[in-house]
């Protein structure tokens, strides 16, 4: 990565490896999608549910926390539902600014405790799809989900983690 900022408000991100899992994650993304990861430039706030409750609460008006929130450096939006978006553009410095993601420490932990899987995976995968959302992926409706979560798969496969999605 040209720079991946990662700022570590919550300690417990620290024994997480978040420094080690972000750089492999966003990597493996871009790469999948042919973009060259050398180009590009995000920042990644690891932080706790009030951290991310707060910022859910300014940014969707739903204050509560949340695992994963992103915010685009610019729409990249699909032309159409179940299609790619766009690939961004380099700016005048040959640079792709992504944009910011925030991940939430208790909520993945939760959640990846409930689904039985370390946590280091989940927090992976969410970094995957966090990533997809800055570069116009979304899910909100079933062409796109289709194809955000089975990008997501693709590039987890090639992480050699297992499906999100398949039901145990």
């Amino acid at each position: 990565m040209q720079e991946l900022d990662i700022l570590i408000e919550d300690p417990r991100w620290e024994d997480a490896d978040i420094g080690a899992l972000a750089p492999q994650a966003v990597g493996a993304t871009l790469r999948h999608l042919k973009i060259d990861p050398e180009l590009c430039t995000l920042s990644l706030l690891a932080c706790d549910d009030a951290r991310i409750a707060a910022l859910n609460g300014d940014f969707r008006e739903k204050p509560q926390p949340t695992n994963v929130l992103s915010w685009p450096a610019e729409d990249r939006n699909a032309r159409a539902p179940g299609l790619n978006p766009p690939p961004p553009n380099t700016d005048r410095f040959g640079t792709i600014e992504l944009g910011d993601i925030a991940i939430s420490y208790e909520t993945c932990q939760a959640e990846a405790t409930a689904a039985g899987k370390p946590l280091a995976h989940h927090v992976t995968h969410l970094i995957v799809h966090g990533t997809l959302h800055l570069l116009g992926f979304d899910h909100i409706d079933d062409g796109d989900a289709a194809l955000m979560e089975g990008l997501e798969v693709k590039i987890l496969g090639k992480l050699g983690l297992d499906d999100p999605y398949r039901l145990n």
